[in-house]
């Protein structure tokens, strides 16, 4: 965000000196879209720091939890130190419930703890991916975080030429910055989805849109591991054709948002599920 800045006052002092007024328009405007830029980035910034912040509630909520076990365990523990009132299969009872309770515990912070830090990394890669894509449109390439996971939308027009697969150098460009980043984070994989409109489409290497949102997303695999040398084994490649829209596809406007690409970055599967499982 300073860089920003700094770009911004460069571009000021550019306005001062004796141009042509075509010139003088064009850097007047360029000075126009990076002051909206970089508003653009303070409210990101806002809003990121109001999602981590609901989630700290979050976190506040479980640990009210753990205190709420810790004293269960307690009041257990208290009738269990007199065992003249208590019988032997009551207290054997109460050690097992004491025994669940401790391991319902552990469940509560290690799943406390992951959801810290995967809204954290979340949210540092939300701003290294805008920062880093800063300079391409805003009509282009959405980033946000739904459902847990970092998205990456990016549409058909910067990335393929209508019906086609094969890459754009300007792709290759946004590709090369987002592989980047997910080199940085070897502990992350990579979903690419290839998505249509509802247009048909039929020629000697596609047959519909299924074909051509697979072949869309494993040029994009495959740009990422013979040119930028992203790990294989750490990403998936799929097609949902045009089965999963944004918008609809009646209008001409809803089909260019629905023929997209989008890149997912989430934790590796089995670490994901791992944390979903519950204690034995």
């Amino acid at each position: 965000m300073r860089t920003l800045k700094i770009m911004v006052l460069v571009f000021l002092a550019l306005l001062t000196s004796c141009v042509s007024q075509k010139k003088y328009t064009d850097l007047e405007n360029q000075a126009e879209r990076y002051r909206n830029h970089l508003k653009l980035c303070e409210n990101e910034q806002i809003i990121a720091e109001t999602n981590l912040a609901n989630e700290k509630n979050k976190v506040d909520k479980l640990e009210s939890q753990l205190e709420y076990f810790k004293s269960t365990n307690t009041n257990l523990l208290e009738r269990l130190s007199d065992l003249s009132v208590v019988s032997k299969t009551g207290a054997e009872s109460i050690k097992k419930s004491l025994e669940a309770l401790n391991e319902q515990n552990k469940y509560i912070k290690n799943l406390t703890s992951s959801m810290q830090r995967k809204d954290s990394l979340n949210l540092v890669l939300v701003m290294n991916l805008k920062r880093s894509l800063a300079n391409f449109d805003d009509e282009d390439i959405a980033i946000e975080v739904k459902k847990g996971v970092v998205y990456v939308s990016i549409s058909d027009k910067m990335l393929f030429k209508s019906g086609s697969y094969k890459i754009s150098d300007r792709a290759k460009e946004v590709i090369g910055k987002i592989a980047q980043i997910v080199n940085d984070h070897n502990d992350l994989d990579i979903l690419i989805e290839g998505h249509t409109d509802n247009v048909p489409i039929y020629t000697e290497c596609m047959r519909d849109n299924w074909d051509l949102s697979v072949k869309r997303a494993t040029s994009i695999v495959r740009l990422m591991q013979t040119e930028f040398g992203v790990q294989p084994e750490r990403m998936t490649a799929g097609g949902r054709s045009e089965y999963l829209p944004k918008e609809s596809n009646e209008t001409k406007e809803g089909r260019a948002i629905n023929r997209r690409t989008e890149i997912i970055i989430l934790p590796k599967l089995d670490q994901f599920f791992n944390l979903l499982e519950p204690p034995k």
